[in-house]
């Protein structure tokens, strides 16, 4: 079954790692899909993020990486996908996430939203927590796989 996680991943970390592999083996297929949220100013643009996820799963069968516009249940119903995943590090996650669920439930009673707890040791890595400590050249290995810290810093570089 294909599944679809969505987020910003600006950039991608390994909580948002976790939740992918670990959603690879429950389904056995995930569209990771990003979008441009007019909402957030994002470090990374959408073609960078999309880069970015592309050389992090290059090598993992069954993890396609893609992009959207618009409602996350217009692309999931256009790509016949019935399963939304998301992520939860917190309660505070939980409920943010509950309403955005309702809510599609709402728009697309079809689509499901399945949450999947973070795993305990990276309950505390965030995109944001990753770039606020980039940004005063800290060690972000912790929080994202080389390939992003090393456009994470090169990135904070060039803003200052």
């Amino acid at each position: 079954m294909k599944v679809i996680y969505a987020g910003s991943f600006d950039p991608v970390t390994y909580g948002h790692m976790d939740i992918i592999y670990r959603s690879l083996e429950i389904f056995g297929e995930v569209v990771v899909a990003t979008l441009e949220n007019k909402n957030k100013k994002s470090l990374f643009s959408l073609e960078e993020r999309l880069d970015l996820l592309r050389e992090t799963f290059k090598d993992t069968k069954g993890i396609e990486i893609d992009s959207f516009q618009g409602l996350l249940v217009d692309y999931a119903k256009k790509r016949d996908i019935h399963v939304i995943v998301r992520g939860l590090r917190s309660a505070t996650d939980y409920e943010a996430e509950w309403v955005l669920a309702m809510a599609n439930k709402n728009t697309a009673n079809e689509i499901e939203t399945l949450f999947i707890p973070s795993s305990h040791h990276l309950v505390y890595v965030s995109s944001s927590l990753a770039k606020e400590i980039a940004a005063f050249e800290g060690d972000v290995s912790d929080y994202v796989p080389p390939i992003v810290q090393e456009a994470l810093m090169d990135k904070m570089r060039k803003e200052q």
